[in-house]
């Protein structure tokens, strides 16, 4: 299997909608387009938490791999799934395998944040996951205050699994990261280990090879930035270019809730010019009067590039 390279920013994407809440392809292209010039984004991630994966139609997360692909073709894509069932992601995989797509990451069901799971259960997802698609997986780590986390133990079975070869690491619990990951690279010395952690992303970013992070969809050039800062061990430069992010991720993480953030990232990338509206698909909700207008003063504060 080859193996991929994600060692860089792979930012996880929002997905564009038109006014009356379809998928607008054209905004899609672009976006993925507009990525990939950009030196150090290794790929893009489809149909995960920003991109409303959960909202959108067997149908529509087919058919949006499809489309960036088509137009698209050198750009390194991940197809987020997540079906409950293990025959039901199996299927999933299935399809974004036929669509195009380069690799996955897998979600734990969701009803395993509040009933966790079985032993054994985690294992014949991946494994049927795997028999469905035969594409490389990226296994994600849910936040540690979950049921659904995978604790040491797993991982370390999960990583030599076939097919598994990189990890999503969300748990945002800097004890278990700076306890585990030396671990997992003591006895998986190959695998990516990729950070979603966007509250601690300075403490993470220098023992990361990548990150694989919905926030990266807003400011790709920064992510990068902060990741080749930490990684040339260059601390001050990593912590300027955090301090400068810090009230943009005030703006768009530390709200009421954290699920927030898709809608506060598509106002951002409006105001860069990125896509043409920030419809969200409910649950989620348009943000409070003079969330736009906030968001555009903060990126623009940060020296981001907006639309005139």
């Amino acid at each position: 299997m080859p193996v991929p390279d994600l060692r860089g920013v792979t930012p996880a994407i929002v997905t564009p909608f038109d006014e009356d809440g379809e998928v607008d392809y054209d905004s899609l292209v672009s976006y993925a387009a507009w990525l990939k010039t950009i030196p150090g984004v290794t790929g893009i991630v489809t149909n995960a938490h920003a991109g409303e994966g959960t909202s959108l139609s067997d149908d529509e997360r087919t058919q949006i791999i499809r489309v960036i692909k088509k137009e698209v073709p050198d750009l390194h894509i991940v197809a987020g799934v997540g079906g409950e069932g293990t025959r039901v992601v199996a299927r999933e995989s299935e399809r974004a395998a036929e669509a195009g797509a380069d690799s996955l990451l897998v979600f734990p069901p969701l009803a395993s944040l509040r009933f966790g799971y079985q032993d054994g259960a985690t294992q014949d997802r991946y494994r049927a996951v795997w028999n469905a698609a035969s594409l490389p997986i990226t296994l994600f780590n849910f936040p540690n205050v979950s049921l659904a986390t995978y604790q040491l133990p797993l991982l370390l079975e999960l990583c030599a699994m076939a097919g598994v070869f990189a990890i999503k690491d969300g748990a945002r619990d800097m004890i278990r990261w700076d306890v585990e990951t030396p671990i997992i690279r003591e006895h998986f010395p190959e695998i990516q280990m990729l950070t979603c952690q966007d509250e601690f992303l300075l403490h993470t970013m220098w023992e990361s090879d990548g990150a694989l992070v919905g926030y990266a969809a807003l400011i790709p050039e920064m992510m990068v930035e902060l990741l080749e800062n930490a990684k040339a061990h260059d601390y001050d430069a990593a912590k300027a270019t955090y301090d400068r992010m810090r009230p943009i991720t005030r703006a768009v993480y530390h709200r009421a809730s954290h699920i927030e953030s898709t809608t506060a990232m598509k106002l951002g990338l409006v105001a860069r010019g990125i896509i043409r509206t920030a419809t969200v698909r409910s649950p989620l909700m348009p943000l409070e009067a003079g969330a736009a207008e906030n968001i555009r003063s903060t990126l623009q504060a940060a020296g981001v590039s907006l639309a005139s």
